[in-house]
């Protein structure tokens, strides 16, 4: 009878086992937020049987952050750290032939290309280029690797020891100067949150003898940059060498007007040196990130049709080549039938597809596309990214995120016959033991009739602990861009699960000109930002308000870039939010144009420069002609805004501030002066998510009731 009992208390336990440990698990807090590590830039083995990527980690107290290069078996096996200097270890490319890591590295001061063997030892610096060397890939054969460094153009056609010493000495001198007057002759002087000083992103070609470095050589020298300036024309590794090794093509900026045009072009360029030969001239839009296929005939390269429109549609275009790059025809489009614009790509094992990532009604599967245009989806589920395939096609790394679970690398097996890839596997399980002690509920799509009632997609997070009985407040998150999205995933910056965790429900609609709804979408914000996507906006709020389970009295409102210009749209038009939290936004798209550094983007968005005949555009949902509406303009307000923020400079938080205390609506402003667009460093992080809760809570009392 004891044995019995024992028996049954046994079962007993196991059968009620998850249900405690689910309760056992607690909301999320914002040091939680820091203990999770994050995981990027995955890369498979060429024999398909591992996996490089990167591990970052935030040391809180230090307020600094470190990351380090690990490796996974794709089978079997668990993963193991191959790099561990405490510093930023990042960029792992393999040799050829598998059996070495080149990365970059800080380890030595500046960022520096170094190699380690796979098979045990310390790793060895490579360059030592005082102006430092990233982005570092192989040549086919491992006899050559080609690398980025920012340098002054007016020294770089010398022989590289001239050259090198004399951006040594100016950079010394410049340091040394009492004079810290920067002076410019031209756009861009800065870009995003540091200033350009004149230099330019080259690429170099460093030798390899017995795996003795050689003395590196600048291929394209003169006063033009080797590699997109601007992240949202760039995907990772955007110069690849030819199939024969003795040439680079490479995506370049634009030869003028850099700060209006998007005429990036994919270029290419004898190892040697040499003239660069344009490829993609005919193309007045963008042009970039090109991938030769494993048999070597076919390149493969991403473009938009419209010039000056940075969220245009990305398309694949296919052309073929010689062993040399040299292309043969006319480049095609493999997704001209697809509506929706690839990002991260990489050619399947047999040179007959590209598999590709694209944006997808607030996720972003894995497709295939074929070489006939056919393109169908192989891999559903969260968001993906950062593909990368086995060199016999068999395998596929990448990275998959979720809301409720940050960037993880997954692996799976892909089937050419049929087309298909097996269920992925997570290999990395770096946040897996603090995931399982954490509360995050599953977000909830819904789509609503917008504006026209066009369909829009909103998710909704509920707290943990949710009770459909009680009511409970509201955080109304705009994302930014305006062509973004918020998709299935996960954010260090903007985290829904953890604002779910204060106790609200957390709702991220994706209004006009969200990305991963057909182009026409993403269209339709453009010279409209305070119409439709606001009218959208304002329906999302309507369907909250008729939950059972919502109190309409307790709604706060926050955003960021594009999202704070919307809550300072909120402010002047409606008085329906009981607080609002704007972050870096924009406030007077006329004082914005003339001091942001990337010109195309308000230039498209508005028509042109705010002068002549397209005034109007600028004036017409420009938040600060309407701060004299004090029937509307009294909503409580946190303005966030940083002085290294060129992208919506600082002075767009200063005007917004000033409207609000001289209107004396409840209002108050937190500067960082080292941060830029968004807040980075750890402990400015941690009192960003102090400050924004507390003024949350202040207005909008969380938790059910």
């Amino acid at each position: 009878m004891e044995r019995l009992l024992v028996l049954l208390a046994t079962c007993l336990l196991l059968l009620t086992a998850p249900t405690l440990a689910a309760d056992r698990r607690r909301p999320m807090q914002i040091d939680d937020l820091f203990r999770l590590q994050r995981v990027s830039d995955p890369q498979i083995s060429p024999d398909g049987q591992h996996v490089a990527y990167v591990v970052t980690s935030v040391d809180l107290e230090a307020n600094t952050l470190s990351s380090a290069i690990w490796i996974a078996p794709t089978g079997k096996g668990e993963p193991r750290q191959l790099t561990n200097s405490g510093k930023r270890d990042r960029h792992p490319r393999w040799s050829p032939d598998g059996r070495q890591l080149l990365f970059e590295s800080n380890r030595s001061g500046t960022y520096q290309l170094w190699l380690i063997d796979l098979a045990g030892g310390e790793a060895r610096q490579l360059t030592q280029i005082s102006t430092g060397a990233t982005d570092g890939i192989w040549s086919p054969d491992g006899k050559h690797i080609a690398f980025v460094s920012s340098v002054y153009p007016e020294f770089s056609s010398e022989p590289f020891k001239v050259a090198d010493a004399a951006n040594k000495k100016k950079a010394e001198a410049a340091e040394k100067n009492p004079v810290k007057a920067r002076v410019f002759s031209k756009l861009f002087f800065r870009h995003w949150d540091s200033y350009v000083e004149d230099k330019r992103q080259h690429l170099f070609v460093l030798p390899l003898h017995d795996g003795k470095p050689g003395e590196p050589r600048n291929v394209t020298p003169g006063d033009r940059d080797a590699v997109p300036t601007s992240s949202t024309f760039a995907l990772g590794d955007d110069h690849t060498f030819s199939p024969d090794g003795q040439y680079l093509l490479y995506t370049a900026t634009p030869d003028r007007d850099e700060a209006w045009s998007t005429n990036f072009d994919i270029f290419r360029v004898s190892i040697q040196g040499g003239q660069p030969e344009n490829l993609t001239k005919n193309n007045p839009a963008a042009d970039g990130a090109p991938r030769f296929a494993p048999d070597g005939k076919q390149l493969v390269y991403r473009a938009q049709k419209r010039a000056g429109f940075e969220a245009d549609r990305w398309q694949l275009y296919v052309v073929a080549c010689d062993a040399s790059g040299a292309w043969k025809g006319k480049p095609r489009s493999l997704t001209a039938d697809f509506d929706g614009s690839p990002e991260s790509f990489a050619w399947a094992g047999d040179s007959k597809a590209v598999y590709f990532v694209a944006e997808q009604k607030a996720r972003s599967p894995i497709f295939r596309a074929d070489l006939d245009g056919s393109v169908a989806p192989v891999l559903e589920g969260h968001s993906n990214g950062h593909l990368s395939v086995s060199r016999d096609g068999k395998t596929l790394a990448f990275t998959r995120v979720a809301m409720h679970f940050p960037h993880e690398v997954f692996v799976a097996t892909l089937d050419p016959a049929t087309r298909t890839a097996a269920a992925a596997r997570n290999i990395s399980q770096v946040n897996a033991k603090l995931l399982s002690r954490l509360d995050l509920p599953l977000p909830e799509s819904v789509t609503i009739p917008g504006a026209d009632n066009t369909p829009m997609q909103m998710w909704i997070l509920k707290p943990p602990g949710f009770d459909p009985k009680k009511k409970w407040p509201v955080a109304y998150l705009v994302h930014g861009g305006p062509q973004g999205a918020w998709e299935d995933g996960w954010s260090f910056r903007w985290c829904p699960e953890l604002w779910a965790a204060q106790g609200y429900l957390v709702a991220l609609p994706n209004p006009r000109g969200s990305t991963g709804f057909g182009q026409k979408y993403v269209d339709e914000i453009s010279g409209d930002w305070g119409g439709k996507c606001y009218e959208d906006l304002m329906k999302g709020v309507d369907y909250l308000e008729k939950l059972d389970y919502v109190d309409r009295d307790r709604i706060g409102s926050a955003g960021a870039s594009f999202g704070g210009y919307m809550m300072n749209w909120f402010a002047v038009n409606t008085g329906r939010f009981k607080c609002l939290i704007t972050h870096c936004s924009v406030w007077n798209f006329e004082s914005m144009y003339g001091t942001t550094d990337e010109l195309w983007f308000d230039e498209w968005e508005h028509g042109g420069p705010p002068w002549g005949k397209n005034r109007h555009s600028y004036e017409k949902h420009s938040p600060h002609r309407l701060a004299g509406n004090l029937g509307k303009f009294k909503t409580p307000m946190l303005v966030i805004h940083n002085d290294l923020d060129f992208r919506c400079p600082i002075g767009q938080g200063h005007e917004l501030f000033t409207a609000l205390q001289r209107q004396r609506v409840p209002s108050r402003m937190i500067n960082f002066p080292d941060e830029g667009h968004w807040v980075t460093k750890p402990k400015n992080s941690e009192y960003w998510h102090q400050e924004v809760f507390a003024w949350l809570k202040k207005y909008v009392a969380p938790g059910g009731k």
